[in-house]
């Protein structure tokens, strides 16, 4: 039988007077931060702590082991990456099994809100040889989960039907290429797992004004699995045509990058037809915009 513990339910954030007093506990070197709260939502409750820094509390069992995960991978991948990457500056427990992190805060603007540039590309393309640099017993040692290829015919039917949706309430992508062509051999999956961001929306990099990826933020989902899906990550982020510059100055292969741009140009379509139908409830625009992306040259 299994002794693995009761994961642990979820709970209410906490209110901002014990944010405060949990912020003095943690940086007592510190005072007078001004605590307030990050207007997002997610799993985490996350307060802005003064200019420097970003408090993220977790509010159940699963996410909790998942930051703690977190913590470890940055620091771990900090020396082989060549972007900005959060610190913790301090971590613990706010209540009993719940973790969290003072992280330092990172320069830049949302790769949503400004544009990635030529060196910005470079950064991005070594911050995927940095990943798969890591020594195999380091990321073993992570404890990261195990994520199999996505098959791309089922997503593909899966597209195909949304596009059909999409077409019907006027969202189709027009003037686009095909997501595939009819008859073409979709690329395999591949035979080696590595290391993933796997979450690269905009809004997780960070953008300085010289078009330099200044950060990339939220590794709360990394895993070990297909490279593909990060190069997904970047079509739905900067654009199928740079994010092929990245793959090849990555040196990742034609193939890991066709199917990084299907899994993108699947994913779209069915996101934003759910989200038309009232399925999903992410921005409309940040959908289209996604969508755009992924699809177009």
């Amino acid at each position: 039988m299994c002794a693995c513990p009761t994961p642990l339910p979820p709970v209410a954030p906490p209110s901002p007077s014990a944010v405060r007093a949990l912020v003095g506990a943690l940086l007592p070197q510190e005072s007078d931060l001004r605590v307030e709260p990050v207007d997002e939502g997610g799993e985490h409750s996350t307060w802005w702590v003064g200019e420097r820094y970003v408090l993220r509390l977790t509010l159940d069992g699963e996410a909790a082991v998942r930051q703690r995960r977190e913590v470890a991978l940055r620091a771990a991948i900090q020396p082989y990456v060549p972007v900005g990457v959060p610190v913790s500056v301090a971590a613990g427990d706010w209540t009993p099994g719940l973790a969290c992190t003072v992280d330092s805060r990172l320069p830049g603007e949302s790769a949503e809100r400004r544009s990635v540039g030529p060196e910005g590309e470079r950064d991005l393309a070594g911050m995927l040889r940095g990943l798969r640099a890591l020594p195999p017993g380091r990321v073993s040692a992570l404890g990261l989960p195990v994520r199999e290829p996505r098959a791309l015919d089922e997503l593909r039917r899966s597209a195909d039907e949304a596009l059909v949706r999409l077409t019907a309430h006027g969202e189709a992508p027009a003037a686009r290429v095909p997501p595939h062509e009819p008859g073409a051999t979709e690329p395999p999956a591949p035979l080696t797992a590595v290391l993933l961001h796997n979450d690269l929306k905009g809004e997780h990099l960070l953008v300085s004004s010289a078009g330099r990826v200044s950060g990339v933020l939220d590794w709360a989902d990394a895993v070990v699995g297909d490279p593909a899906e990060d190069v997904a990550g970047l079509a739905l982020s900067i654009g199928a045509a740079a994010t092929e510059r990245v793959t090849v100055a990555a040196g990742l292969t034609p193939e890991v990058f066709r199917r990084g741009l299907l899994l993108a140009r699947y994913d779209t379509a069915i996101r934003l037809a759910d989200r038309v139908e009232g399925r999903d409830d992410s921005p409309l625009p940040l959908l289209r915009a996604q969508l755009d992306r992924a699809w177009a040259g």
